[in-house]
């Protein structure tokens, strides 16, 4: 068997949005300038994305040498990497995509396609629709980290048509009281008749007149601006607000009143499965997902907007989504999984001084140091013994069966985070 390094240094691309955190205030800008070795951090730029891996969109080079290959090339030249049954699955694709998101602007109201739609919207419009794949992903709190996820319960959906005037006038009476006539049991709440009256109102709001949605959000800012004096708004009222500021006049204001409003504190973490809507609002996260760069817009965004496809793939399933909170593999290590093929993320936290062992996976993994630093050991059968020192930006390709030894510095703990192929697909 072709002889392995025990691992690669990678250095990432920075993706800089005007939706992200400015300069070192933003966990992507200062992990980036890390990752670079000493490459500078400008204050007024915001700096939204740290991309880990192989799409062409924001390529992984790997570290040594002229630093001109990709880490996509190096996988297409030395295959065995990847392990046996990653490879026959997905190929010399990596099919996971690593991310850190430092969001200081909402992003837009969105859902990823499945696979199917995926080619199909590839095929049809390839320049906006830029791969073929579908997108699941999972996104682990960094900082307190809000977003925008799934529908509303019927009950919870009642409440806001009787109580958000703005939204009946622009989806009209009609719509508004075939979801209220609709009866309040627990076995109708993901019915067909729920999610039928869900999808009418949500698609004739998100493709309503452009004209009348600006002047009843500026009226609905109005309004709630006056309430305020007088009563305490709720928390989805204050994200409205928030929102109008944002994105004056834009349908995602009152869109999101339809979505559940999720607090994530660090260590949390939401998964999203193809055809959910969403929209992350605040804070720094971990993202991981399949290998994708799959977006259908439709609100609180200047980019372009694909309605009546966001429309017509959504689920309209109802209720608040699922927060994973790690389940402990080691005292070290918490792995965060999703029901998706393609990844899971492990949380390595090690104490000043301490020594911890990452157990070597069956497939590729990606690691990113965000916190102190120290040694790093990585061996295996058939992959050459080796030491790196590590510390914060550091990013590292693990080839599969390669077993990590992990010593943080004496002066400060260390912190990592790993994507790799979910451990069920092994099984």
């Amino acid at each position: 068997m072709e002889e392995k390094e025990g691992a690669y240094g990678l250095r990432c691309t920075a993706k800089k949005y005007d939706k992200g955190l400015r300069g070192e205030a933003s966990a992507v800008g200062w992990l980036y300038a890390k990752n670079t070795d000493g490459g500078e951090v400008n204050a007024r730029d915001p700096y939204a994305e740290l991309w880990m891996g192989t799409h062409p969109v924001g390529p992984s080079y790997v570290a040594g040498g002229e630093g001109t290959t990709t880490l996509k090339r190096f996988l297409e030249e030395n295959p065995s990497v990847l392990g046996e049954k990653s490879l026959q699955r997905w190929g010399t694709e990596l099919p996971f995509l690593f991310k850190v998101l430092s969001v200081g602007k909402a992003l837009s109201i969105q859902a990823h396609p499945d696979k199917e739609m995926a080619k199909k919207l590839h095929e049809e419009q390839p320049s906006v629709y830029r791969d073929g794949n579908h997108k699941p992903e999972m996104a682990l709190a960094l900082t307190h980290f809000q977003a925008l996820c799934g529908f509303i319960t019927l009950q919870e959906l009642k409440i806001v048509l009787k109580e958000i005037p703005e939204i009946e006038q622009i989806v009209g009476a009609e719509a508004v009281g075939r979801v209220l006539r609709i009866e309040e049991q627990q076995e109708q709440e993901q019915g067909d008749e729920s999610r039928s009256a869900l999808r009418s109102i949500f698609t004739r709001l998100m493709s309503a007149d452009e004209g009348l949605v600006s002047d009843l959000v500026c009226k609905l800012e109005t309004r709630l601006k006056a309430e305020n004096q007088t009563r305490g708004l709720t928390e989805k009222e204050q994200l409205a607000l928030v929102l109008a500021r944002q994105y004056p006049a834009d349908v995602g204001v009152l869109a999101s009143f339809f979505l559940n409003y999720v607090k994530l504190n660090p260590g949390e973490a939401l998964y999203l499965g193809p055809n959910e809507p969403h929209a992350y609002v605040s804070g720094e996260c971990v993202e991981c997902m399949a290998t994708s760069d799959n977006v259908v817009r439709a609100g609180l965004t200047p980019k372009y907007r694909d309605v009546a496809t966001l429309c017509s793939i959504l689920t309209y399933s109802q209720g608040l989504p699922e927060v994973l909170r790690g389940k402990p593999v080691s005292s070290h290590v918490s792995r965060y999984a999703p029901p998706f093929d393609e990844f899971e993320v492990d949380i390595c936290s090690v104490g000043p001084g301490e020594k911890a062992a990452l157990t070597a996976s069956p497939g590729p993994a990606v690691l990113l140091l965000t916190v102190g630093g120290g040694k790093m050991a990585a061996g295996g059968v058939d992959v050459i013994h080796k030491e790196y020192d590590v510390s914060e930006g550091h990013v590292f390709f693990v080839p599969a069966a390669v077993d990590l030894q992990l010593t943080a510095g004496p002066t400060g703990p260390l912190r990592l985070y790993r994507a790799g192929v979910n451990s069920r697909f092994f099984q």
